[in-house]
């Protein structure tokens, strides 16, 4: 980012908010899907829950200029087609003009702050679906973590049963973020087991009123093949963190990718912090695989 960009965040922030609504009205939109009925987005909601390590550099994401230049590279290279963030990256990113013929889909429920007692209480304090729809956002995401040994996967359950049937209602995409996860020596754990992945779908698959415009955001795990059948509904896979171990996720990911239901990835980290700080071979290797 050039620093009379940076300083022109600063400003506008400042001096004249109304100019992030004018910046959202402004932007142009695009389909949600392209030709190629496949998609490229990256994921950049994780700061808004305290998850700021990736790669082994526990504040990585702490730096929010660097943070912007990475997002920057990634929109610019061929093959992308959006970002998921929560509402301060992607007001700077309008500010930018970064989301000019991109899919921006909103993250909705960040209040599962990691390492939190509550973090399963994951409440939407991210956008809701009627801000989604006022701002011209393309969709909305939102995370589902349950643990059955707590109470507070009840509310969450609820809250995000109500958002689908709420974008639904507004016509907008929801992505379904879904894990069986327990808590293990004070900290949450994604069970990525084929058989919870599978019993998570199915709890996601049936949110809300409608299921028409629910999308599924997965991870890849093993026998995959019987994880995909568990829903018809479109699918992308998420990527967490890859360490140091990029060639083996790019296979993995480029197996699941063969999969009929399977449309794309929305992926953050992993590219977004390679080994080697290589961003857009990162998001090249990515864009590939489709």
């Amino acid at each position: 980012m050039l620093e009379g960009q940076r300083e022109m965040i600063l400003e506008t922030r400042a001096r004249t908010p109304a100019a992030v609504a004018q910046a959202a009205a402004q932007r142009k939109r695009r389909a949600w899907l392209g030709p190629s009925g496949r998609l490229m987005i990256i994921a950049a909601d994780h700061p808004a829950r305290g998850s700021l390590g990736a790669g082994g550099r526990p504040l990585a994401m702490a730096n929010r200029v660097d943070l912007l230049d990475r997002i920057l590279v990634a929109l610019g290279r061929p093959g992308v087609d959006g970002v998921l963030a929560t509402a301060d990256v992607m007001e700077d990113l309008l500010l930018l003009g970064a989301l000019d013929g991109k899919l921006a889909i909103g993250s909705m429920n960040r209040g599962g702050i990691t390492g939190a007692a509550f973090e399963f209480d994951d409440r939407f304090t991210g956008y809701r679906a009627a801000a989604i729809a006022a701002a011209g956002l393309d969709g909305g995401k939102m995370l589902l973590r349950m643990d059955l040994a707590d109470p507070a996967t009840a509310a969450t359950l609820a809250a995000c049963a109500g958002a689908v049937s709420e974008l639904a209602a507004l016509g907008v995409p929801a992505i379904v973020e879904p894990f069986i996860a327990r808590r293990e020596a004070g900290r949450s754990r994604n069970d990525l087991s084929p058989d919870a992945v599978i019993r998570s779908i199915a709890i996601a698959s049936g949110l809300g009123d409608t299921s028409a415009y629910t999308w599924l955001k997965i991870p890849v795990v093993d026998d995959m093949d019987r994880v995909a059948e568990a829903s018809t509904l479109p699918t992308v896979l998420l990527g967490g963190d890859s360490g140091e171990a990029p060639d083996e996720m790019f296979a993995r990911w480029q197996q699941a990718l063969r999969l009929p239901n399977v449309r794309g990835l929305a992926v953050g980290r992993n590219i977004l912090y390679p080994p080697g700080d290589d961003v857009a071979a990162a998001v090249d290797t990515a864009v590939s695989l489709l």
